[in-house]
């Protein structure tokens, strides 16, 4: 069976190769010419442990990367889904267009997978209508992605995997072509079920991720130590409450919840405050730095420098990252721009980013750490002469959240 994988970014490209790689003929597409170029030339988009292996198999095997769309037996779209700002709900404009460029050119019986994470009801809403319009006899269904930036090869293996298909003989066609790779147990439901099931695992960690938060600010408000009354809670069996951080990042846990929160509105309460808790810890974090500059007689935030861009540590993934929440609202209070340096990003994202770290700590007197790299930890020592805010609880020398 001929596959063909739709949107070579970060979910995308690891399962066109994982396929590639295990004997899978896949042709992978994508509408950024430049990012298609950089591929045929050998070079990958990003990197992380294991990532250029699998690059180097996929293309021993004959792994295609193309603008345009070839005519193949099962088609597996991996592109955006954003939410709209103003009503919270799904932008499925990418995967219709998708959609749209997949019936011009396949035939009768062909198989559309979306992996794109989409909110219960998309298909059967925005999705088969356009199937329906084309007159053509297509099967749909939808296979979530369930892989993480910084372990993405490990991930497609051994993670389980959930295949919503209203046609049991199509949703066995798909098991077998992502058993070609996957070992976890592969589930078969129907669509909208394995849409809500997707949406579910992020909006889970959100609220998890918002009632550690929500702990760190009244713990702040009343004196205490959040981090000490975490630890000494979750000795008890049934407690396993999460570290607060500098906000959400990421295109899952900081988009999917939204999902819900648009379609189910009055429903929805808790998964709404969660998000709220959660889109607010970078104006909280502002206001722990403006009191620690108070407290230190630090006049200027230009003096402050922002340690970490990406979402998580030890990735060069920066969507929707805290610390870009945090520029934003320094920006909107039109304050001055703190320094920034992040050892996971060489292209300049703000203006006042470093790549030298000596350099960067010489040129500020706080230091904010809003990203657990392995790099700082190797290099903790190199504070000992500064103020630090210490978002992520790496040590228990300096100021928290």
């Amino acid at each position: 069976m001929k596959v063909c994988v739709i949107g070579l970014g970060y979910i995308g490209l690891p399962t066109a190769m994982m396929l590639a790689s295990h004997g899978i003929c896949v042709k992978a597409v994508d509408c950024n010419k430049k990012l298609v170029n950089k591929l045929k030339s050998g070079n990958l988009i990003f990197d992380e442990k294991g990532i250029k292996e699998l690059f180097q198999t996929a293309v021993n095997n004959g792994i295609q990367f193309m603008t345009t769309y070839p005519s193949v037996d099962l088609y597996i779209i991996a592109v955006p889904t954003p939410y709209i700002e103003e009503t919270k709900k799904i932008d499925v404009l990418y995967v219709q267009k998708a959609v749209e460029q997949v019936l011009d050119v396949c035939n009768d019986n062909t198989i559309i997978v979306v992996e794109s994470t989409i909110s219960p009801g998309t298909i059967d809403r925005d999705i088969r209508p356009i199937i329906e319009k084309s007159g053509k006899k297509i099967y749909i269904a939808h296979a979530p992605e369930r892989i993480i930036p910084g372990n993405m090869v490990y991930e497609l293996v051994h993670n389980s995997r959930t295949i919503g298909s209203d046609n049991k003989e199509v949703g066995e066609k798909i098991r077998n072509i992502y058993s070609s790779f996957c070992k976890g147990e592969i589930v078969l439901t129907d669509i909208k079920t394995a849409e809500m099931s997707k949406v579910v695992e992020n909006t889970f960690r959100d609220i998890n991720i918002a009632f550690a938060n929500e702990l760190a600010k009244i713990c702040r408000k009343g004196g205490m130590d959040v981090n000490e009354i975490i630890r000494i809670a979750n000795k008890h069996p049934r407690v396993n409450i999460l570290q607060p951080g500098p906000g959400v990042g990421g295109h899952c846990i900081s988009v999917d919840p939204w999902f819900l929160v648009g379609d189910f509105p009055e429903e929805a309460q808790l998964i709404h405050q969660a998000r709220k808790v959660n889109s607010e810890m970078p104006q909280f974090v502002l206001s722990r730095i403006q009191s620690i500059m108070d407290d230190n007689e630090i006049k200027d935030l230009s003096r402050v420098g922002l340690y970490g861009l990406t979402y998580k540590e030890d990735v060069d993934d920066i969507r929707e990252s805290p610390t870009l929440q945090l520029l934003n609202v320094i920006k909107n209070q039109n304050l001055p721009e703190p320094a920034l340096f992040d050892p996971m990003i060489f292209t300049n994202i703000v203006s006042r980013q470093y790549h030298d770290f000596d350099k960067f700590l010489n040129d500020i007197d706080l230091v904010v750490v809003v990203v657990s790299h392995t790099h700082i930890k190797e290099n903790i020592r190199k504070l000992d002469n500064k103020i630090v805010l210490d978002t992520r609880n790496i040590t228990n020398k300096f100021y928290k959240l």
